[in-house]
């Protein structure tokens, strides 16, 4: 097994957001109404959180190959929103006390994480 994952990164626009609102049916005014956003706690259009856990999919699809994803088991929290314009990247190690498995996180393009836990893939 390697010892990292393989990073996946993406920059988060609105029309990804618009389009992955369209394709999970998850039309919530926080990710596509900038007026409704604004007045909520967020202060501001924010991407739906699992737009950035699939990162960690992608990654362990990419490090181990699709089938790694089959059976596959993830434990994640999410720490902070993500927003229009940020870049997020997910990657992960080898975790010391449990080598079957990954310690995993998603950041920003400030190194702040957004997302945090572990993963071991499938099969």
């Amino acid at each position: 097994m390697p010892n990292e994952l393989t990073r996946v990164s993406l920059k988060i626009t609105q029309p990804r957001i618009d389009a992955y609102a369209q394709i999970t049916g998850d039309p919530n005014p926080i990710h596509l109404d900038a007026a409704f956003a604004a007045g909520t706690e967020m202060q501001g259009i924010i991407a739906h959180g699992t737009l950035s856990l699939n990162l960690l999919w992608r990654a362990l699809a990419r490090t181990f190959g699709p089938d790694a994803c089959e059976g596959a088991e993830m434990d994640v929290r999410f720490i902070r929103p993500v927003r229009v314009d940020d870049v997020v990247t997910a990657s992960g190690h080898r975790d010391d006390a449990e080598p079957d498995r990954y310690l995993v996180q998603v950041t920003n393009q400030s190194g702040e994480a957004v997302i945090t836990g572990w993963a071991r893939p499938g099969n």
